[in-house]
């Protein structure tokens, strides 16, 4: 039996604040098991922050656990999304929880035509182009969906799962929409319905890696 399944193979997770570590941790955790080496990737450089290359992003910390007071895990990324393309990857992965909200900002300055705008984004421009390559497996999980709103298209017809926070936006887009089961495979998308199904999710993803090399 193959130990490392995914030996030599690259995975890329984009990231922003709102993170959550017990995902981000169960990527490294069970790709690396798996051979694959992961990557993180964002938007390092845009107004007002300025932030430069690297990056530092903290976690969620959810204001009704004990303590309330809890610190943010913090993840620094090297990787700037201008540096890649989907076909660097195995797969590649939108992270949960608000991250996909944040990596929408746009920067374009002509606000005259709203598609072009929200279109405009650099990561809603590498996860589009990701989505047209089937060779190439892509995962939302939780809201990661949100990614994908401005291109409606790119997900009319798809069969996928994702957080009732997002289900309006997805069900708008013209998805076909299960709440159950928890993770859903259509082809080369992967979505999953929250954090609780990072790991099912992971191993989806894992097999259809597996069944695109085939």
């Amino acid at each position: 039996m193959n130990t490392q399944p995914l030996a030599g193979k690259k995975i890329g997770v984009l990231v922003e604040h709102m993170f959550i570590p017990e995902e981000i941790d169960a990527y490294q955790r069970e790709f690396s098991a798996m051979g694959a080496e992961v990557e993180f990737l964002s938007r390092l450089a845009y107004p007002p922050d300025n932030i430069a290359n690297p990056a530092t992003f903290r976690s969620d910390v959810d204001p009704l656990e004990n303590p309330p007071s809890k610190t943010p895990d913090l993840l620094t990324v090297t990787r700037d999304i201008g540096s890649v393309t989907p076909q660097d990857f195995a797969a590649v992965i939108m992270s949960a929880n608000y991250t996909s909200v944040r990596l929408r900002y746009s920067t374009e300055p002509d606000t005259s035509n709203p598609r072009k705008y929200v279109q405009s984004s650099p990561v809603v421009r590498f996860f589009a182009a990701a989505m047209r390559d089937p060779r190439v497996v892509k995962g939302a999980l939780c809201h990661g969906l949100w990614i994908l709103t401005p291109h409606p298209e790119l997900l009319k017809g798809r069969k996928v799962v994702c957080n009732p926070v997002v289900l309006a936006d997805i069900l708008n887009c013209g998805a076909e929409v299960k709440l159950d089961p928890r993770v859903a495979v259509d082809g080369d998308l992967v979505t999953g319905y929250s954090k609780h199904e990072v790991v099912p999710f992971i191993a989806a993803i894992r097999d259809r890696i597996l069944a695109l090399a085939a």
